[in-house]
């Protein structure tokens, strides 16, 4: 077999391999007796994030930590009265939906709302909860002395994507109304910060948000003068995929449980978050916050590093490696034989559109359309972690493809002659002449793949990866310190990606020889020039 045949029977094999691997039945990963509930784990008190399972918390599926909160302790109640072992699964706001219709969990009970346009995707049952709607602003501000919806006119004011909070805010006269933002941790952060005046929220959120931030106040508003709302709108209902039979069953089970117990499971919640936690140590002085963080979270950073450095140092090497076969592919001469000559342009073809495909999307859009997209389509279950290591290979091999190709061009042409001048074939001309080289060439392109990718990593929470950003996140939306928390994962990312960069400028000297240094001889000699 010669190389040519090789190296496109090698690429074939490769992209069999990473999509055959992470791929399972998904009847096949769901064990009988377990009702699988997503939740985000980071929307103190309905779900929170914590190190132990103190005050009843659950572990969190693929974590060593546990999720905590009114929502926890009402799926505890469903869940033993259906004689099935409970199973978290942190999930990102916006991956609730698609985890849902795609199987990979039983049941949303994440202080959601039963609006009529989420009952067109999936069903409902009976509220386990109802709130009213408030408005958090900060203390210093005139609108923390507002009694009406009408005080914020003019505010700028936003509220959580895909909720009914964000369609609410026109009713305030001449409101600002900003984009909508991913979750609660990054609408505290903006109001922090200043940039917005307030955010739509429900008041167990706000109770949270005022008693453990003196700087934030939340305005609630009578019935006359606050947001006109469905009932179904400030009702919080389990969801689960249209059709379900044991709809029924959490009805009856909800309906059992008294709107008294309801009520002092809300309370107990809000005490029992850990954002509560008194500041001091046991000698009554105050504890730094950041070693406050660490001591709370640090296990979580360290699992959060982990996985990002995984997935980016994998995704980039297994990335690398498609991106040399792809190019030293698409560097192959055209053959004579016209069926050989027409399979490679086919198989061309394919390659171009797999490279314009995958560098022209968002690799969000790519996690999310092969996670749940496969699922949904093919009842096809995969395996998370494996699926992202995937996604960001394929990612990463639709760039390298290309700056592989620029490394190829940059060679001289020259070269290519002088070895087939010399009776080397195409093969050994790419393996002993050009790929040393551009091996060379494409390092610091390499290095900056990397580095990207240390930090894209960050989108892989919307199908349940809990990398750096999504435990940090899940950390803010807890504790409640936002710039403290996110101050320290941005160290953590900068550490990585600067020790990353250190690492690849010593490989790089190493590659270039003797040249890259000073030489010890040519120093002696200016010294003795100089004396």
């Amino acid at each position: 077999m010669n190389r040519r045949k090789f190296s496109v029977i090698a690429l074939v094999a490769l992209f069999i391999t990473f999509l055959g691997a992470p791929l399972t039945r998904a009847d096949e990963k769901t064990p009988e007796g377990e009702l699988r509930v997503g939740m985000e784990a980071g929307y103190a008190p309905f779900n929170w994030t914590q190190k132990d399972d103190r005050n009843g918390a659950v572990p969190i599926q693929g974590d060593k930590a546990y999720a905590g909160g009114y929502d926890v302790q009402m799926a505890k109640k469903i869940a033993d009265k259906m004689n099935r072992k409970l199973v978290v699964v942190k999930t990102e706001w916006d991956g609730l939906l698609p985890a849902l219709q795609s199987g990979k969990i039983d049941a949303i009970i994440a202080g959601m709302s039963p609006t009529a346009e989420r009952r067109k995707e999936i069903d409902f049952s009976d509220p386990y909860y109802e709130s009213q709607l408030v408005i958090v602003t900060r203390k210093d501000t005139n609108y923390a002395k507002a009694t009406s919806i009408k005080d914020f006119a003019g505010a700028k004011i936003t509220a959580q994507l895909s909720t009914f909070h964000y369609d609410v805010i026109p009713q305030i006269p001449d409101v600002k109304k900003q984009g909508a933002m991913d979750n609660f941790p990054a609408m505290r952060v903006a109001l922090e910060s200043g940039t917005i005046d307030g955010y739509v929220s429900e008041r167990p959120e706000g109770v949270t948000a005022e008693s453990v931030n003196p700087d934030l106040k939340m305005v609630e508003f009578d019935e006359a003068n606050g947001f006109q709302t469905n009932p179904e709108d400030v009702q919080v209902s389990v969801g689960m995929r249209k059709g379900d039979s044991d709809v029924a069953q959490v009805n009856q089970i909800l309906a059992e449980i008294p709107q008294s117990d309801r009520v002092n499971v809300m309370d107990q919640a809000i005490k029992d978050q850990p954002a509560s936690d008194e500041t001091q140590n046991a000698t009554g002085k105050k504890e730094n916050v950041f070693i406050r963080i660490l001591k709370q979270n640090g296990s979580m950073f360290l699992r959060g590093t982990g996985i990002t450095l995984l997935l980016a140092i994998v995704g980039t090497t297994v990335g690398t490696l498609i991106g040399l076969l792809v190019g030293v592919f698409r560097a192959i001469p055209e053959s004579s034989n016209r069926a050989k000559r027409s399979l490679q342009k086919v198989f061309g073809w394919l390659l171009n559109a797999y490279i314009e495909i995958f560098r022209g999307t968002p690799m969000i859009v790519q996690a999310a359309v092969i996670y749940y997209g496969i699922a949904m389509a093919f009842g096809i279950d995969l395996n998370r972690t494996i699926a992202a290591l995937f996604i960001v290979s394929i990612n990463t091999g639709a760039y390298m493809s290309e700056i592989v190709r620029g490394g190829i061009f940059a060679v001289d042409s020259g070269q290519f002659e002088a070895a087939h001048a010399i009776g080397m074939t195409h093969s050994q001309t790419m393996r002993k002449v050009i790929l040393p080289q551009v091996l060379r060439n494409i390092l610091p392109a390499t290095g900056n793949e990397l580095v990207i990718n240390i930090k894209d990593t960050s989108v892989l929470s919307i199908i349940s990866v809990s990398e750096l950003f999504f435990q940090g996140k899940s950390a803010a939306g807890t504790n409640y310190m936002f710039f403290q928390t996110y101050f320290i994962i941005c160290v953590i990312y900068f550490i990585l990606t600067f020790t990353a960069t250190r690492i690849l400028r010593v490989v790089e000297k190493k590659m270039d020889g003797p040249s890259a240094y000073a030489r010890l001889d040519d120093t002696d000699t200016a010294v003795s020039e100089e004396k």
